[in-house]
């Protein structure tokens, strides 16, 4: 999981999407490191929402942690965004097994694994509480199919996805536990960041058998290298809890991924 989520960078869209809403204030902190004012991300992030609420009907959703957003096996007549909360997409096998397939911050999308099929591949779960915003699919493409900036949105969304699953396949296959831990850990860090949300404390909504499952290890690997990660001083954990860490840095975590690797192994970050 080595991209960062919904970036809205490319320059095609960052023409075609209007400012339309005005940057908001960061809330002060005591030493806290904060992501600069408004990022760039971030404002296109909220352009893009402001272009689907003005050209598109939609309803809101409250959701709660546990909420189905949908269900795998469900027609597909509608896609979501997370406007607010974290959601995980989970897969289960015959014989009940749950595999954690993507997790999804503000702005992400849910629900384009069902195109193809005309069914959803997977349940969407809210992981806490947060607001889901809900679209007609059929409404949605005959919109598109006469505001071309809204076309552009959906193009890079569905590129981003395509991007976040080949570099997380990438990460699960080739990367040491120690090295996917912290790769998962930056992921998460840098999604926060890109949505101008605080990096430095962050709270795991997830068990570590809920991230080993994630990323294909037992609970005791996950613990383990998190302890060696915290020798190490990239994260710190919270009185309050184990769930509570902090992290000073998030270039400290890409270069304790670099440090886990063989001399061989190492790339060019």
């Amino acid at each position: 999981m080595n991209a960062p989520s919904t970036r809205f960078e490319s320059q095609a869209l960052r023409a075609a999407l209007p400012s339309v809403l005005p940057r908001p204030p960061m809330a002060p902190s005591c030493g806290a490191e904060l992501p600069a004012p408004a990022p760039r991300v971030a404002k296109a992030w909220r352009d893009a929402l402001a272009l689907l609420e003005q050209h598109v009907p939609f309803t809101r959703r409250m959701v709660h942690a546990g909420d189905v957003v949908h269900s795998g096996g469900e027609p597909c007549t509608a896609l979501h965004i997370v406007n607010s909360g974290m959601v995980r997409s989970v897969n289960f096998s015959a014989d009940g097994r749950e595999q954690v397939v993507g997790l999804h911050f503000k702005g992400d999308w849910l629900g384009f694994d069902g195109i193809a099929s005309g069914r959803y591949g997977c349940d969407a779960i809210a992981m806490d509480t947060g607001e889901v915003w809900t679209f007609r699919y059929d409404t949605l493409l005959r919109v598109c199919a006469n505001v071309p900036a809204l076309m552009a949105v959906m193009h890079v969304a569905m590129s981003e996805q395509i991007v976040r699953d080949r570099d997380s396949l990438l990460a699960l296959g080739t990367l040491p536990a120690d090295a996917r831990v912290a790769d998962f850990l930056r992921f998460w860090a840098e999604s926060l960041r890109d949505r101008g949300l605080r990096t430095d404390q962050i709270t795991l909504r997830m068990t570590r058998a809920e991230i080993g499952n994630t990323l294909g290890m037992t609970l005791e690997t996950v613990s383990r290298a998190l302890c060696r990660m915290a020798r190490a001083g990239v994260i710190l954990f919270n009185e309050k809890g184990r769930r509570d860490i902090s992290i000073p840095s998030i270039e400290a975590l890409g270069d304790f991924i670099q440090e886990s690797l063989t001399p061989g192994e190492r790339v060019l970050q």
